[in-house]
């Protein structure tokens, strides 16, 4: 088993956000992005992720003990360049359990550096991803003052951000040593991952919701993450909840979506109007259109929603992924479950299919 890359443009990795995509980093400022805020999406749920590695596609999977799940399928060609990958299984497919934050931490202390290395090997008999950063400093700064520390990111700098992120547990750990050049300074990060047997991640399946009653295209999530986050703040403050108020989010097939709380004091709504219901591709039906659930949604008029309830914080960040800028189709079955489908476009080939980070949102009862 073999992997290393080489991390460019590592600025663009050093933000208010996480990055599991431990594989082959060389792209451009734009498509290093993707990665950047995938996985600050991913560890707003969860501070662990499975990342399945291979020739073509770099799959992540987030399965919280509660609240929202996440698969990604990322297209290597996207976020990836001049990787080595080889292992004994087919298409040389790599499996590891990722701890996220360690791995965010790791990439920040490289905000400054002039290049980074990243590489699978082993530790003391353990597997780890170890981060060779190198980093320049004038010969006066290094004699007069001690090396700077990366600059502190704070959640005020995202948007997307959440209240409960404690983005302090771990304290990344460096170990300096001058080689080459004077003015040099290489770090190394080692960041503890398990290699998972594919027999193991066989076993982790998506879940199975029924066909949706309605699909619609979600206003800007920026936007939808504000009033959500009031919504809950409103709840909590009324006393009515003990832990996280239940959001009420409905949607029909006549363009329009309706974000609603209630308890005992309050009950308000915001809706949205003359979004998209995207066209079905009848060839990817198992019936024909016309029985599709959604077709009779649409028959029914602007008055025949579809409704589930989330919990208010486990919605909010599952919101944290309108970092990634994609278009956002929600679908809804009936108080039953809400999948969200994120397209991530290749802004370099417009010809390639959109890569999905796919969230499943599961309804709460009244």
């Amino acid at each position: 088993m073999r992997f290393r890359t080489e991390l460019k443009n590592i600025r663009t990795f050093a933000t208010p956000s996480i990055h599991p995509n431990i594989y082959p980093f060389a792209p451009s400022n734009r498509e290093l992005t993707v990665p950047r805020e995938l996985t600050a999406a991913l560890a707003s749920l969860e501070k662990i992720a499975w990342v399945r590695l291979s020739d073509d596609t770099a799959r992540f999977t987030v399965i919280p003990d509660m609240g929202s799940q996440v698969w990604a399928s990322i297209a290597m060609d996207l976020i990836f360049d001049g990787h080595i990958i080889q292992s004994a299984e087919a298409s040389n497919t790599i499996n590891l359990e990722l701890p996220l934050q360690p791995l965010q931490r790791a990439l920040r202390s490289a905000l400054n550096s002039i290049s980074a290395t990243l590489r699978l090997t082993k530790k003391d008999g353990l597997p780890i991803l170890s981060m060779t950063i190198t980093t320049t400093t004038s010969n006066a700064a290094a004699k007069s003052a001690p090396a700077a520390a990366a600059p502190a990111v704070t959640a005020s700098d995202d948007p997307f951000a959440d209240d409960d992120d404690d983005d302090g547990f771990f304290q990344p750990e460096h170990l300096e040593t001058s080689l080459r050049r004077e003015h040099e300074k290489i770090i190394t990060q080692d960041i503890p991952v398990r290699v998972l047997h594919p027999e193991t991640v066989e076993m982790i399946m998506q879940p199975k919701v029924r066909e949706p009653d309605v699909h619609i295209q979600l206003p800007p999530l920026l936007q939808l993450k504000a009033i959500s986050d009031r919504f809950t703040k409103l709840a909590l403050a009324s006393g009515a909840a003990n832990r996280s108020p239940k959001l009420e989010i409905s949607a029909n097939m006549h363009g329009s979506l309706r974000l609603r709380i209630t308890t005992d004091t309050i009950d308000i709504a915001s809706v949205w109007s003359d979004l998209e219901n995207p066209e079905l591709d009848p060839a990817q039906l198992d019936r024909p259109l016309e029985q599709h659930p959604s077709t009779k949604f649409r028959d029914a008029g602007p008055g025949r929603w579809a409704t589930v309830r989330v919990d208010g914080k486990d919605w909010s960040r599952v919101l944290s992924v309108g970092r990634l800028e994609g278009r956002v189709i929600a679908c809804f079955a009936d108080d039953h479950a809400l999948i969200l489908y994120v397209y991530v476009p290749h802004y370099d080939d417009s010809s390639t299919e959109d890569s999905v980070v796919t969230y499943y949102v599961q309804s709460y009862s009244v």
